[in-house]
C-alpha cells in the first residue's frame, strides 16, 4: 500500500517500491508511470497524460524489464517526467536516446531495425531543425561500431522512405521497445544498468528541449560614487 504525505506538488515524503507490470490501484503496487500520475494529480494510469507518450512507453519498457533488485534505482526519475510533453520531435528525441544506447548491445535483427530507426531520426531532426546536443554526433559513431547493421539500413531506409516518408509516433514506440528489449535480452554482464542508462538519458534529453536553461541574467553594473 502506499500511503504519502507531500511536501511539494511533486515530491513525497515516502518513495514507493516499484514492481513490473499493471496495477489496478495504489494498494497493489505501483508501476513507474503509474507512480508519474498520482504525482500529476491525475486518474491512476500507466498511460497518463503528464508526460510524452513515446518517453512513457520507454519508461513501461524498462520498468518491466529491468531486474526486482535494480528497479528502485529508477525511482528518483519519476517526478522529473511529470510535465515532460510537448511536440512530435519528443518521441524522436526518445526514439534515437533508446536506439543509440541499445544498438551496440542488442543482437544483430534487432541492430538492424534500432540502425534504420537512427538514420531516418536523424535527418528528419535535421529537417526540423531540432537541437540534437551532439546526439546526431553520438549516433554515427555508433553506427560505425556495428557497419554490417548499418549499411543494410541504409539501403532500407532509401527504398522505404519513398512510399513511408513519415515516421510517426507508433514508429517511435516500435523503436522503442525493440531498444529494450535488445538491451535486456543482451549477452552483456549487466544489462540493467543499460536499461537504467537508456531510461535516464532519454529524461535529460527531453528535459533540455522542455524545460532549457534560463539565461544567465546580464549583471548591470551599479553607478560610481561620486
Amino acid at each position: 500500500m502506499i500511503t504519502m504525505r507531500q511536501r511539494t506538488p511533486f515530491i513525497p515524503d515516502v518513495m514507493p517500491h516499484l514492481s513490473a507490470g499493471r496495477h489496478r490501484n495504489p494498494r497493489r503496487g505501483a508501476c513507474f508511470m503509474e507512480f508519474a500520475s498520482y504525482l500529476a494529480g491525475e486518474r491512476w494510469s500507466d498511460h497518463p497524460a503528464c508526460t510524452d507518450r513515446t518517453l512513457a512507453a520507454l519508461a513501461r519498457g524498462v520498468n518491466d524489464l529491468v531486474a526486482d533488485d535494480r528497479r528502485d534505482e529508477l525511482i528518483e526519475l519519476i517526478p522529473t517526467v511529470v510535465g515532460l510533453r510537448g511536440g512530435d520531435e519528443l518521441g524522436l528525441v526518445v526514439a534515437l536516446r533508446a536506439a543509440i544506447t541499445a544498438l551496440p548491445v542488442a543482437s544483430m535483427e534487432r541492430q538492424r531495425v534500432l540502425a534504420a530507426g537512427i538514420i531516418s531520426i536523424c535527418a528528419l531532426l535535421e529537417q526540423r531543425g531540432v537541437p540534437s546536443y551532439g546526439m546526431r554526433d553520438e549516433a554515427h559513431r555508433v553506427l560505425n561500431e556495428v557497419p554490417d547493421a548499418a549499411r543494410w539500413a541504409r539501403t532500407h531506409v532509401t527504398t522505404v522512405s519513398a512510399r513511408y516518408p513519415r515516421l510517426d509516433t507508433i514508429s517511435c514506440e516500435l523503436v522503442v521497445a525493440t531498444a529494450v528489449v535488445g538491451a535486456a535480452r543482451a549477452c552483456i554482464s549487466d544489462p540493467d544498468a543499460v536499461l537504467i542508462r537508456m531510461l535516464t538519458r532519454a529524461v535529460a534529453d527531453v528535459e533540455r528541449l522542455v524545460r532549457p536553461a534560463a539565461p544567465a541574467a546580464t549583471r548591470i553594473p551599479e553607478p560610481a560614487l561620486g
